[in-house]
């Protein structure tokens, strides 16, 4: 009779990150894509309802507020965040359940965890049944997006009453955004994107987030980008002043130490420990905008709602 001897030594742990032990993974166009099965499709976030069909985020952008969520992952909140992306692949079918069941009839933003028009997303095709879960149950809800993706469900979005689109547009200076946003469309190409919204019946206003301190924050480019936005036919403009929460602050402020370190003590002045810069500045740089989104008639509504006829002079400054 032959007897297996037992193990000498304990098995190896499993040195793979968290999510590679649950998930299905796949590889598109160099990007690792792991697919999971959402436990729920509506989070609650400090702004409302949200729902992202994706977590991570090609586009790169060095301040995404998001990315410390990859690290419960077992994933780093820099470059894997960028190219390891997280795909709910039965988000939509949780959608209608939860439509139905936890929705209390607040307004609804797609695409926090990620942007939910990035390349991935014309192969996972996830959009279209979230448009039509939330259309079905007349949800209000505004799509957060840079890519122009979004203009293959314009038609879909459109058909819902209560949609609406927000593209990110924080500068027009194409040359910080080769850097800080190395994937993601150039500023005029998202410029176009909301005139062709608006045109085709997608009301489409403007994030204009995040104002880079030191970088952005001048009042000629807080001018010219509030002109190009109102030249393009955005219906809202709303700003916002970087944030650096855990996560996106390590690798934003590394990115400013290797191409603008004369700007790095101002910085951990301006910031301290805290995720958001002082409150003075915020203010100050957030009336400018407001000031003169109200000039060209714009105001920080979201999107799909009509904005009043006449605009008084402060109440630009309450609103956001």
């Amino acid at each position: 009779m032959r007897w297996d001897a037992p193990p000498l030594l304990a098995a190896p742990p499993d040195a793979r990150p968290r999510i590679e032990r649950s998930a299905v993974t796949r590889v598109h166009d160099g990007l690792t894509c792991y697919e999971v099965q959402a436990r729920t499709a509506l989070d609650r976030t400090a702004e409302g309802w949200a729902v992202s069909p994706y977590r991570g985020c090609a586009q790169a952008c060095r301040y995404c507020a998001v990315r410390r969520g990859h690290r419960y992952l077992g994933l780093d909140a820099g470059s894997d965040f960028d190219s390891r992306i997280v795909v709910r692949t039965n988000i939509v079918r949780r959608l209608r359940a939860e439509l139905t069941s936890k929705w209390d009839g607040e307004p609804i933003i797609v695409g926090v965890g990620g942007d939910c028009y990035q390349g991935v997303e014309d192969v996972y095709r996830l959009m279209p049944g979230i448009v039509a879960a939330l259309r079905e149950v007349g949800a209000p809800f505004t799509v957060h997006t840079k890519s122009r993706l979004i203009l293959r469900d314009a038609d879909l979005l459109a058909a819902a009453p209560g949609a609406g689109a927000v593209i990110s547009i924080a500068f027009v200076d194409d040359r910080i955004r080769r850097t800080v946003e190395p994937g993601a469309p150039s500023a005029q190409k998202r410029l176009e994107l909301v005139a062709e919204l608006n045109e085709r019946g997608v009301p489409c206003g403007v994030a204009m987030a995040p104002i880079l301190p030191l970088l952005t924050d001048s009042p000629d480019q807080l001018a010219a980008t509030v002109r190009r936005v109102a030249d393009a036919g955005a219906v809202s403009l709303t700003p916002h002043v970087l944030r650096l929460p855990p996560g996106a602050r390590e690798w934003y402020l590394a990115w400013i130490g290797e191409h603008h370190p004369a700007l790095a003590a101002r910085y951990l002045e301006l910031y301290g420990k805290s995720a958001d810069a002082d409150a003075a500045y915020v203010g100050g740089i957030t009336g400018q905008v407001l000031r003169l989104a109200a000039r060209y008639g714009m105001s920080p509504t979201r999107p799909e709602q009509p904005l009043p006829l006449a605009l008084p002079p402060q109440a630009q400054l309450t609103l956001l």
